[in-house]
């Protein structure tokens, strides 16, 4: 099978750290032949790492996009300019037998994302959105005992999430970015970061009935509240508690981290580093189960591989992401108006594998 060819639109840190790990595992698979960006210090630098000739490299998207032996886009631009770009792409490419990749959140605004979540249908071309946490090994094995029942019927989690923001603006690190700083998009931090723990856990219990959130507020750019408190009541029953904290360390170990109680017994995962998920049985039993950590980019390129191949859908596209977004919305908006919220009136989205006869080990 020929190798599909990848044109980079961003090739900042998202794209270095996050996704050429990625391909340079499934380098059978894909092959980067083009890289956009504004910054010519960037593209110099991936000419002589990828072995890529001048006319391979643009500063503007439409250049790329005008190529022909492009197969994949792969867009990674600073969050406000999600939709936009992934748009306008969608737009060029209508009809045609490519696919695109695009960041989470797959817009900057939630009338952006109210539209973003139709773009695959309206312009007929696979969307993924790069969800890491919903392909990740440890989401999905969690995913996979809760539906198993190993610690019986779940009642209730806990899930806290801890990102010393400040700090690490000061570090080689991700928040370091100017636009993620002094973001244009509603939430911050919360938006960017606790979006993924929120889809991680809609990918394991599903569609939320209502929420009631608070906030501790903060005069910061990055983020409205240092830390927001979130009750969840699910469809099926299970009630938890969300908290993520954007300002601050969680210093004691073992982390409170993630943990699911069930009518015969508890599952803890400490961190998505950890390598092991625990297991704790009412009856003493204990149990260690081990994963790969960071294995969700991989996974994501893996399954739009399959699915530009007609071998499965693609897992997470547009209309899966609107609903993690939208809870983020939801979250923020029951600590403005100090309500309970309605989340999802209908089921989470789910895609039909039923007509392709595969089975993915991440989507149990």
């Amino acid at each position: 099978m020929p190798k599909l060819r990848v044109g980079v639109i961003g090739a900042g840190m998202a794209f270095e750290r996050l996704h050429y790990p990625a391909y340079s595992k499934l380098a059978e698979t894909y092959e980067i032949v083009a890289v956009c960006d504004p910054d010519q210090g960037k593209l110099s630098k991936w000419r002589g790492r990828l072995g890529l000739s001048p006319q391979d490299l643009h500063t503007g998207w439409e250049a790329i996009v005008a190529r022909d032996d492009v197969d994949v886009y792969d867009i990674m631009v600073p969050i406000e300019l999600n939709y936009a770009v992934t748009e306008a792409v969608a737009k060029r490419l209508s009809g045609k037998r490519k696919a695109i990749i695009c960041e989470k959140p797959l817009a900057g605004s939630f009338k952006d994302a109210l539209s973003a979540r139709e773009l695959a249908q309206r312009y007929q071309i696979p969307i993924l959105i790069a969800e890491n946490y919903r392909y990740n090994e440890e989401t999905n094995i969690v995913r996979q005992l809760v539906a198993d029942r190993r610690v019986g019927d779940a009642v209730y989690f806990l899930y806290n999430r801890v990102m010393d923001f400040p700090q690490e603006m000061w570090n080689d690190a991700f928040p370091a970015k100017d636009w993620r700083q002094y973001p244009e998009y509603p939430g911050g931090a919360i938006t960017d970061s606790a979006v993924h723990d929120l889809a991680a856990i809609r990918h394991i219990f599903g569609a939320i009935d209502r929420l009631h959130a608070f906030g501790h507020p903060q005069d910061e750019e990055f983020s409205p509240y240092s830390a927001i408190a979130v009750n969840m009541l699910f469809n099926s029953g299970v009630v938890g508690q969300f908290s993520f904290f954007c300002s601050g360390k969680e210093a004691q170990r073992p982390a409170v981290g993630f943990r699911i109680f069930g009518t015969s017994g508890m599952i803890y995962l400490e961190s998505r580093d950890a390598g092991v998920i625990h297991i704790a049985h009412n009856d003493g039993r204990t149990e260690g189960v081990p994963f790969e950590p960071q294995k969700g980019y991989y996974n994501e390129l893996l399954n739009l591989a399959n699915a530009m191949a007609g071998k499965e859908p693609i897992s997470v596209p547009p209309e899966m992401e609107y609903g993690d977004l939208k809870t983020v919305r939801d979250i923020l908006k029951s600590i403005q108006e100090q309500k309970v919220v309605t989340v999802d009136k209908t089921p989470d989205y789910t895609p039909d594998y039923s007509q392709t006869g595969v089975h993915l080990p991440f989507m149990h």
